[in-house]
């Protein structure tokens, strides 16, 4: 019984780590290759389309795993794929320090509004749409104070005077809280979707599951390394 009792605890760890790395890789890969091609196309709302996918994301992940701790992780993972310029073009970290700092908030603030929510962000429809607007805006309002003090890119600074918050709200703050309410619920829809199918792969077919995985991984990292390199900072 014991031994049984292991081999669960192994499996769920095995595949919470799988989770964490296949969607933080993709949140990287949104952050990276979409960021450019949405710069490249001129689409405006860039930031709050970067963050709607973000919290669609991590709605994948709160729909399939029901736990709101690996939410940190996938934000971790999402900054290492960004500070692959690191490597990729010897700079320094701080190259993307707030950009990171941005993920690691989103994470933050919906993790704790998720842990607020408790059940009710899976029973209730409206707490699915409050819980990341929520978050949102709690992580804009964070960025904000924080970005200012970090490593503050001229179009932050243009938002450094009175009323400055109120403004960076209105361009930024309200364009993340209206994506990630939007991305958000169908994030967790496809993550219950998921919930009901993916154990069943890996239990009839488990090579092609972590070769899916793999194969995700394999192909985010390649992609993000050439749009690193194309593109530069």
């Amino acid at each position: 019984m014991q031994s049984d009792n292991a081999v669960t605890r192994n499996s769920s760890f095995t595949d919470i780590l799988i989770m964490v790395l296949v969607l933080g890789t993709l949140w990287g890969f949104s952050e990276v290759v979409l960021s450019d091609a949405i710069k490249i196309l001129g689409i405006p709302y860039r930031a709050g389309i970067l963050t709607g996918i973000g919290m669609g994301i991590m709605g994948i992940a709160l729909g399939y795993g029901r736990k709101v701790l690996p939410l940190i992780a996938i934000a971790l993972v999402t900054m290492a794929a960004k500070q692959l310029v690191v490597p990729v073009l010897q700079c320094s970290v701080l190259c993307k320090a707030n950009s990171c700092a941005a993920v690691l908030l989103q994470g933050g603030a919906l993790c704790g509004a998720a842990a607020i929510a408790g059940q009710k962000l899976h029973n209730l429809k409206s707490a699915r749409l409050v819980t990341p607007v929520s978050a949102a805006l709690l992580a804009a309002g964070a960025f904000y104070f924080i970005g200012m003090r970090l490593a503050p890119c001229p179009y932050l600074l243009s938002f450094n005077h009175p009323g400055g918050l109120l403004s960076f709200f209105g361009a930024e703050g309200l364009s993340w809280a209206v994506f990630s309410g939007i991305l958000f619920p169908a994030g967790y829809k496809l993550g219950s979707v998921l919930k009901n199918t993916v154990p069943a792969i890996k239990t009839t077919r488990p090579a092609a599951y972590y070769i899916t995985a793999a194969s995700v991984l394999a192909c985010c990292y390649t992609a993000i390394t050439i749009s690193i390199m194309k593109s530069g900072i």
